[in-house]
């Protein structure tokens, strides 16, 4: 028998949630931000349980669409960070790829190609993230330079919000304040929104929106908005009880002795640890579930193992399935507990951790 852990993937809820994600900006469409493996849970796997229902899927980078184009997607994909050679916009038009502009040198590259076909674009424009992206003085300059060009074929203006998570701060309205200013006069379609945006500032909508993380089940709002409760978690991690031990007050656990009983204690050691992905920085009281019921982990993480407090389960026995993160545990309140947030949690998943698909 292998070792019991597993991620188990809930494909009907990654559908469930982009129709939701889709329902909040109905005058919309919505492009499926699948990058980094479809945030570890699977991207070829993911796009093909969307089909044609996906308007579009977004990738960070060429390698990315390479794998869905090879796996059969035909929807339009995005390449989100462009080209990052010349030679990556004859692929694009070879593979019929849309590409992100966001620099001169992009830019040069793509009017001096002599692409199979034109490339529809789309033109990121710096409105405070200062990442990547046209300063909006320059927007205009630019959708001109690539409207007059035969390999450009649609194009599409878009920016990206660094704080849109935080929704009693002014940083987005301004953001998009700047957008429209930028915009203005350009008649093309505009795409702002991500995933906290989607659920929070619905001014930001525009013609495309581009849900990710929500599209997994987590809500990026801290503390949670009116508009995230129906999201349907995609990924349960678990694995089970291998070993129960009755610890008496004073003894400690684990490496470094961390975590000391207080009184006697009935421990659980569950077989998942850092080499599967679960943070190693997880602290005592950090949630979990055994045979579905919330317990916490005490004790340091190791590379194969954790340990969890079953002293008010005096039931569970060896084999009780134990939730890391799922319905049960929502990997958001893991994120809180560890100071990082559920994005890094789901693309940490290594390879030993088997994968099913439902």
């Amino acid at each position: 028998m292998s070792r019991p852990t597993f991620a188990i993937i809930d494909s009907g809820a990654f559908v469930a949630n982009y129709r939701y994600a889709k329902s909040l900006a109905p005058g919309a469409r919505a492009l499926a931000v699948v990058k980094a493996n479809a945030y570890g849970h699977g991207a070829v796997r993911l796009a093909r349980a969307l089909g044609d229902e996906a308007d579009a899927f977004g990738v960070a980078c060429s390698e990315e669409a390479v794998e869905l184009r090879e796996a059969g997607i035909g929807n339009p994909i995005l390449v989100l960070e462009g080209a990052f050679s010349a030679d990556e916009v004859d692929l694009a038009a070879r593979l019929r790829l849309d590409l992100t502009v966001h620099s001169e040198r992009q830019l040069e590259w793509l009017l001096a190609a002599r692409p199979a076909h034109a490339i529809d674009t789309w033109i990121k424009i710096d409105t405070g993230m200062h990442r990547l992206g046209f300063a909006p003085e320059d927007a205009a300059g630019v959708y001109r330079r690539l409207q007059a060009s035969a390999n450009v074929g649609g194009i599409t203006l878009m920016s990206h919000f660094a704080r849109a998570d935080e929704t009693d701060v002014p940083a987005t309205a301004q953001q998009l304040g700047r957008f429209l200013h930028a915009s203005g006069g350009i008649v093309a379609p505009r795409s702002l929104a991500n995933s906290a945006a989607v659920l929070a500032w619905p001014d930001s909508h525009a013609d495309w929106i581009r849900p990710g993380i929500m599209l997994y089940g987590s809500s990026p709002l801290d503390g949670g908005a009116n508009h995230d409760a129906p999201l349907r978690p995609v990924m349960r991690l678990e694995s089970q009880l291998i070993a129960i031990h009755q610890l008496a007050a004073g003894e400690s656990i684990g490496y470094g002795g961390r975590f000391t009983c207080a009184a006697p204690t009935r421990v659980g050691v569950v077989a998942i640890g850092y080499a599967d992905g679960y943070p190693r920085h997880a602290p005592d009281g950090t949630p979990v579930a055994v045979g579905g019921r919330l317990t916490r982990l005490i004790g340091r993480v190791s590379m194969d193992m954790i340990t969890v407090d079953l002293t008010a389960l005096p039931d569970a026995q060896i084999g009780d399935t134990v939730q890391l993160w799922g319905d049960r545990v929502q990997a958001a309140d893991v994120a809180r507990h560890c100071d990082t947030i559920a994005y890094e949690l789901f693309t940490r998943i290594s390879r030993r951790v088997h994968f099913i698909y439902r």
